[in-house]
């Protein structure tokens, strides 16, 4: 039976937007090019017929970003009165008013005033994509806080201004500036990030090569991770059981048996040569474990910790099913189990369980290491 004109509107017609979404522009150090590549978006957006203002953006007195700010409308900033002097933040009801289709707040690690609405802008911006409005903003690596503590004991300088890590996992999508040290130290001696009278001193403490070298991976790391979780929660969303091996995940069963030790440390090897993200596994199947088995396996688990791996306790039926079901799950790529020197019936038994294994896990290469050394 042909639809009606009602049921094909129905769905041919968006679901209804729930809230904003949020675009960040992450950088490694002041000067590359956020608040620009920003802007220019923006700017864009509008020529299509796209509603833009801008929220807070932020010159710096860069020539550069000041002859872009007039091709877009401006919300009036508030002004506030701190202790005898006059600051600007953003008007952030003045932005909901306006009602845009997107907005655009500069530096989202900015602590606001004091008598400000929000205590931190990326409040403001949590605030203004509730409001169901598009919010492009940008922020560089060290304002990041679990990542604020490394920057300093790199460059020496103390981060003052930080946003939670979860802020950044809200992002729907991310997008590094980057630029080469050597680039951004030309821009340093052009004068085109801090004035000439920095210059000098900029170049000899935090924009020292080694120092951008170091936040440029850091930043670049952060961009890693944010895509291997969006590609995971979008192979959840569509129920993809089969292993895309864009990044390599390694999983290591361990029981409690110390030679694990010696597979651990093979594995996080391999690990490390593959830049893979790496899983301890023990696969607890509730036969009880006795004091010393429980302080033989928490000892192994901590030394996979010191390793860099996660370690992950599972209860299942058996190992096989447990650590298929936690490749399926994970979309690991890589599955390493230990072989101690069995005969007969236990090597019967063990070569039971890994067809089993390979029989349950989707598509996975799998290791089988000697846990003795040669």
């Amino acid at each position: 039976m042909p639809k009606t004109p009602e049921e094909w509107l129905a769905v041919t017609t968006p679901p209804e937007k729930t809230k904003g979404v949020l675009k960040l522009f992450l950088g490694y150090a002041p000067g590359v090019g956020k608040t620009y590549g920003m802007l220019t978006e923006a700017i864009r957006r509008h020529s299509r017929g796209e509603d833009v203002v801008i929220g807070f953006v932020e010159t710096h007195g860069r020539k550069g970003i000041a002859e872009l700010i007039p091709q877009l409308e401006v919300v009036p900033r508030k002004k506030m009165d701190y202790k005898g002097t006059l600051f600007e933040e953003m008007d952030v009801d003045a932005v909901i008013a306006r009602r845009p289709a997107v907005a655009l707040v500069d530096e989202l690690a900015h602590t606001n005033v004091p008598g400000s609405k929000h205590r931190k802008r990326y409040e403001d911006v949590l605030q203004i994509l509730e409001a169901k409005i598009d919010v492009l903003s940008t922020v560089n690596i060290q304002h990041i806080e679990s990542v604020a503590p490394t920057v300093q004991a790199i460059t020496g300088v103390i981060v003052r201004e930080t946003v939670p890590d979860w802020v950044l996992t809200i992002s729907d999508e991310t997008v590094m500036v980057d630029l080469t040290p050597e680039a951004l130290a030309n821009r340093m001696k052009r004068g085109d990030v801090y004035g000439k009278e920095k210059v000098e001193q900029s170049l000899k403490n935090f924009f020292r090569r080694g120092n951008l070298i170091a936040l440029r991976e850091l930043a670049l790391r952060q961009v890693a991770e944010q895509v291997d979780r969006s590609l995971s929660s979008y192979m959840d969303e569509k129920e993809i059981q089969e292993n895309w091996a864009v990044r390599e995940r390694i999983a290591v069963c361990i029981s409690a048996n110390p030679r694990a030790q010696y597979l651990l440390a093979r594995a996080a090897r391999m690990a490390r040569r593959m830049d893979a993200e790496l899983f301890a596994v023990h696969v607890d199947i509730g036969n009880g474990t006795d004091t010393r088995d429980e302080k033989a396996l928490a000892a192994n688990l901590k030394f996979a910790e010191s390793l860099g791996a996660t370690a992950v306790r599972l209860k299942g039926k058996s190992v096989p099913d447990a650590a298929a079901q936690f490749v399926r799950e994970k979309h690991v790529t890589q599955m390493i189990f230990g072989r101690t020197a069995t005969e007969g019936w236990h090597k019967l038994l063990y070569m039971n369980a890994i067809n089993r294994f390979l029989r349950d896990a989707p598509a996975v290469d799998v290791h089988i290491v000697t846990q003795e050394p040669d």
